[in-house]
């Protein structure tokens, strides 16, 4: 298992905004990832350094986003004002994951504007819709992973995380610590929990998105 992307929610009418925003931060173009058609969500991607990406997604009018999981989470968070919605853990294997949570993973896949088409398969975005410090997992289908569309001159090199390392390790089955490095969890006695932001490396100089 490792890092895979981190996913940042802006509203249909901010996300250009939000993208420019921090496409200039990183100093990395997005790329237009098309629509989610079946969860009623389209995206904007930026590659990173060592296989993994930036997501912008934004909710769409669409039935798909109010009957599917992750519709729901990405609408929920651009109704809250938007901002880092989870990290996502990629894995060559997901059949322990359906046993120990109880079902199947479901197919994703999006058509860029290019007529390429990406799938995989992903589980547990009902546990981030319960608790938002929970990451949810894919499986790549397709060989065209978002990390390698444009030039990735940055790095991920922190996710401070509001959560419990006990609760995220039963959940993840593996030590954070060990496995997935990128990620630093703050014990919050507020009741926070999810994403609090997130650092960027580019050569010498350090961005903090939050």
């Amino acid at each position: 298992m490792r890092l895979d992307h981190v996913s940042y929610v802006a509203s249909h009418d901010q996300i250009s905004d939000v993208v420019n925003r921090i496409g200039s931060q990183i100093e990395t173009a997005f790329i237009d990832g098309g629509i989610h058609p079946k969860f009623g969500t389209r995206n904007f991607t930026a590659p990173l350094l060592n296989g993994q990406y930036i997501e912008v997604v934004c909710p769409m009018d669409h039935p798909a986003t109010d009957a599917t999981p992750f519709g729901k989470a990405v609408k929920n968070k651009a109704e809250q004002g938007g901002g880092w919605l989870t990290w996502v853990i990629s894995t060559e294997d997901l059949n322990p994951l359906e046993k120990r949570i109880g079902r199947e993973a479901v197919i994703g896949q999006r058509r860029k504007p290019d007529g390429t088409e990406l799938t995989w398969k992903q589980i547990g975005i009902l546990n981030l819709l319960d608790d938002a410090q929970m990451p949810f997992f894919i499986k790549w289908q397709s060989n065209n992973h978002p990390s390698r569309d444009g030039n990735p001159n940055a790095k991920i090199s922190k996710v401070n995380l509001y959560g419990s390392k006990k609760d995220l390790e039963l959940w993840v089955g593996q030590n954070i610590a060990l496995d997935i490095p990128e990620i630093n969890i703050i014990n919050s006695k507020l009741d926070q929990s999810g994403i609090k932001s997130v650092e960027i490396s580019l050569n010498e100089k350090l961005f903090i998105i939050d």
